[in-house]
């Protein structure tokens, strides 16, 4: 008795100790080092139960008790549960649907079957019901590439059991293991993400355009994982070219987010000179321009200087790889996907990119107080400017003629990007399509592509925008959260090509998201004219909207906007600033 006293004594000074210096115990040993994970996470209930192996519910018996809301822990009641029934011939399964695509993994709870041993299921994650429904193979694309989508393992006897690591909407689990009973208490998503506001907002008389640019946030939203991703599925890595579109939704959104740098700069650390980022020339062009534009949101003149030495490098590299006033870039020569195989719209559009490069490389070394090298980069675009490649039918190259200046943009839009209306768009590409027939003032026609285009994954299911889309696609195929009737095409399974083909095919991809930002740019009409957000410009472009409103985050606050059609066709604007920034109309 003494024995337990004393102890009871010591346990008692001890949480004394603790409470007047206000300090806990440390959870781990502070000389190891560590890294704190960005994320969070939050667990999803199944929104619905799309497929079972078993109608009669001799196999599969009381899926509907996976429904419910969990708690993530196994008890003793044994109540509210699912079980899944094998024989030497059946293996049976169970298909969820989340409801949204997400980043994360599978939770799983289990019961008490009389059998102690571990039970072996198999677990399938899919982007689209199809893709949770398959295999991995040749034939449709199926794959482990990057992130594990198809893999068994074992869960326990009355315990829970956590794993994956993918992006996906759809979860299929089989019970492997024969003559076995599995009881199934819960089975529940694993959503990872960064827990950051929306600061930015879009609301219009347009439906379809809300919800256009609310899936581009998430979109981006989603691969803003510890470092900035193209795909939540494939590729999972920092591409700097598809940076571009994603940083433009950042500031739009989110305004200013450590991903961001914290991406730049591992893309500059790994790729010393006169290495092309991602191996790509073209990407190290992005570097250059991703500056340009985050510096005039975010106006981080400390942050622009860590860049200096590397940035007056390249600028130097690119200045080298021109020759007769033409670009002469070397390392892979790639705009996006559609385009690689016209190698003269390639030109087109590397030689339109090095003026754009060289022009933002000048005005960041002359904040950066490199003079000189603001001349070199100011002579070798102009002396580039002699020369006007033709863009040989590529709407990808015809965009970034006319976003140089070599062409007039009212010329690119109506010979070459407005050919066939959406046709020949790309996810990637597409947002330099829609800014040069901003340029070009065909306000309507890029509101009808933004409607038609990303609004048909949309009209597929799509929760958040694809790594590439043709509309073609949609003529005879089922959406994604469907199986695939007989008769049907498989809108992810039939298609896609390059490094996207069927399966494989990334159904949420940062680069996809150009609509967002374009929507606040030129609808709601924000547009940045001193770094920082200092000075803004707020025209709005309604074209067939009766009205918009909605928020643009800056390093001083939130810019509230309201705009109404008026009967005599003008527009009545309502702009609230915070201190700090100048509006100019």
């Amino acid at each position: 008795m003494r024995k337990y006293l004393a102890l009871f004594c010591c346990a008692l000074s001890v949480l004394s100790h603790y409470g007047q210096s206000q300090q806990l115990p440390p959870v781990f040993d502070p000389s190891y080092e560590s890294q704190q994970d960005s994320r969070v996470r939050r667990y999803l209930t199944p929104k619905r139960i799309v497929w079972t192996s078993d109608k009669s519910g001799v196999s599969v018996v009381d899926a509907q008790n996976l429904l419910r809301k969990g708690t993530g822990q196994a008890d003793l009641v044994h109540q509210n549960f699912c079980k899944l029934i094998s024989n030497d011939q059946q293996q049976p399964g169970i298909l969820f649907d989340f409801g949204k695509e997400i980043q994360g993994g599978i939770q799983i709870v289990t019961d008490q079957p009389a059998n102690q041993k571990p039970i072996k299921i198999r677990i399938r994650f899919g982007e689209s019901v199809s893709e949770a429904m398959s295999s991995i193979d040749t034939i449709q694309g199926a794959t482990n590439d990057h992130a594990m989508r198809d893999f068994t393992i074992e869960v326990p006897w009355l315990g829970l059991m956590q794993v994956g690591n993918s992006g996906f909407r759809f979860a299929r689990i089989d019970l492997v293991d024969p003559n076995r009973e599995l009881q199934l208490k819960e089975v529940r998503a694993i959503f990872e993400y960064r827990d950051i506001p929306y600061l930015g907002s879009f609301k219009s008389s347009d439906d379809r355009l809300n919800k256009i640019w609310n899936t581009g946030a998430y979109t981006v939203h989603l691969n803003m994982q510890e470092y900035l991703w193209d795909g939540i599925k494939r590729d999972r890595l920092v591409w700097v070219g598809d940076m571009h579109p994603e940083v433009m939704t950042i500031n739009t959104v989110f305004g200013k987010n450590e991903v961001v740098a914290k991406s730049l700069d591992q893309a500059r650390d790994i790729t010393p000179l006169p290495g092309w980022m991602n191996g790509i020339s073209a990407y190290s062009m992005w570097w250059v321009l991703i500056h340009r534009d985050l510096y005039k949101n975010q106006g981080d003149r400390e942050y622009l200087r860590k860049q200096q030495k590397y940035l007056v490098g390249l600028l130097d590299l690119l200045i080298e790889k021109t020759k007769d006033n033409k670009e002469n870039l070397d390392g892979t020569r790639f705009l996006d996907w559609p385009s690689s195989e016209n190698p003269e719209g390639v030109h087109a559009g590397l030689h339109a990119m090095m003026i754009m490069t060289l022009e933002a490389g000048a005005e960041l070394c002359t904040i950066l107080d490199e003079p000189a090298q603001a001349v070199k980069c100011k002579n070798t675009a102009t002396q580039l400017k002699l020369y006007v490649p033709d863009a040989n039918g590529s709407k990808q190259a015809a965009a970034l003629l006319a976003l140089s200046g070599l062409l007039p943009a009212e010329k690119a839009n109506s010979e070459v990007i407005s050919k066939g209306d959406c046709e020949r768009f790309s996810t990637f590409y597409g947002y330099y399509m829609l800014q040069a027939k901003a340029k070009a003032k065909d306000y309507t026609g890029a509101l009808d592509c933004i409607r038609n285009y990303w609004g048909g994954m949309l009209d597929m299911g799509a929760t958040t925008f694809w790594e590439d889309f043709d509309l073609a696609w949609t003529k005879n195929a089922a959406p994604i959260d469907e199986l695939v009737p007989d008769g049907k095409d498989d809108i992810h399974g039939d298609f896609g090509a390059y490094c996207y083909k069927n399966l494989r095919h990334s159904l949420c991809h940062g680069w996809a998201s150009g609509p967002t930002s374009w929507l606040s740019e030129h609808v709601l009409g924000v547009s940045i004219v001193e770094p920082g957000c200092k000075t803004i410009r707020i025209q709005p472009n309604l074209g067939d909207l009766a009205w918009v409103e909605g928020t643009y985050p800056t390093p001083m606050g939130v810019v509230k906007i309201r705009h109404e059609k008026q009967a005599d066709g003008s527009i009545k604007s309502a702009i609230e600033v915070p201190k700090g920034v100048k509006v100019l109309r």
